[in-house]
């Protein structure tokens, strides 16, 4: 029983990192209509990022709290430099043009930091281990499921009780509407990009220290992201948040009970959601 109840709450622990990477992929989607596939790159930035900020010595709390705003700032950029003039096109404009820029990232990180993976130690405070009786986890993995679940809970706040959540959740329904009520609608969706950038880059950070860090970790995590979103539900955060913990601890459970068929299950599960709700499990229809 400690084996299913280790793998399960590793499963909480992965599935609150998938949501991190999905929820910024959701809120995209739900106002922009836009389809991101760079979304992994700014996740593989983020580990990267992390990766040399603690190479040049730099602590990895210091990281953890810069390293999300750096690349939430690029991705402003790009998206007011490049993505803003195709947001009117169709959207296999949206998919040529980001996964071009998906590529060049992670050409740049192969040129800059080299092919081979490596990997980031865990900050001194978060290593070894916690015991309760004969149960045995690590400090470092605890540590991410508290932390993301107080982000998850201020992202929430900023959506659902700030100017900008109304802003952001508005527009969703209608961005004609916001226009009319005098909201720069190209700044929110300038914020709303970068914020889903940086929730990216943030899951990469807390993941470097788990798995490290490998220049083609960004395209595994679209298409993790792209599951959860299709599980949960377009456009919905609770949707990213249930679908992301659902993903995470099929993954977890499985990697025990069928460990060569652990991804699989991942694309099963999501098909048996699709089967009862086309949607995604808080969708809106």
């Amino acid at each position: 029983m400690n084996v299913y109840l280790l793998q399960i709450i590793n499963g909480i622990g992965v599935g609150m990192l998938y949501f991190l990477l999905a929820v910024g992929l959701s809120i995209i989607f739900g106002l922009l209509r836009f389809v991101n596939f760079a979304h992994g790159a700014f996740y593989l930035l983020g580990a990267y990022f992390c990766f040399q900020a603690i190479q040049w010595g730099v602590n990895f709390w210091i990281a953890l709290a810069i390293v999300p705003l750096i690349v939430g700032a690029c991705a402003w950029l790009v998206e007011k430099l490049v993505l803003r003039h195709v947001y009117a096109q169709p959207h296999e404009f949206h998919i040529l043009i980001t996964v071009g820029l998906a590529l060049v990232l992670q050409e740049a990180v192969i040129i800059i930091w080299g092919p081979l993976g490596d990997n980031v130690a865990a900050p001194a405070s978060l290593q070894g281990v916690v015991m309760w009786g004969s149960f045995i986890y690590p400090k470092y993995r605890l540590f991410v499921i508290g932390f993301t679940a107080v982000f998850a809970l201020l992202l929430w706040y900023v959506l659902e009780g700030t100017r900008l959540g109304s802003a952001v959740r508005a527009g969703s329904e209608s961005t004609e509407m916001v226009s009319l009520l005098g909201i720069n609608v190209f700044r929110v969706f300038s914020l709303v990009f970068a914020l889903g950038a940086a929730t990216a880059a943030l899951a990469g950070v807390l993941a470097a220290p788990i798995r490290g860090v490998e220049p083609f970790m960004g395209i595994e995590a679209l298409g993790i992201a792209f599951v959860i979103v299709v599980v949960g539900g377009m456009g919905s955060f609770s949707g990213a948040l249930v679908g992301g913990l659902l993903i995470g601890i099929v993954q977890s459970v499985m990697s025990t009970l069928w460990p060569e068929g652990a991804r699989l299950m991942i694309y099963i599960a999501m098909a048996a959601v699709l089967l009862l709700r086309p949607h995604g499990l808080l969708g809106r229809g």
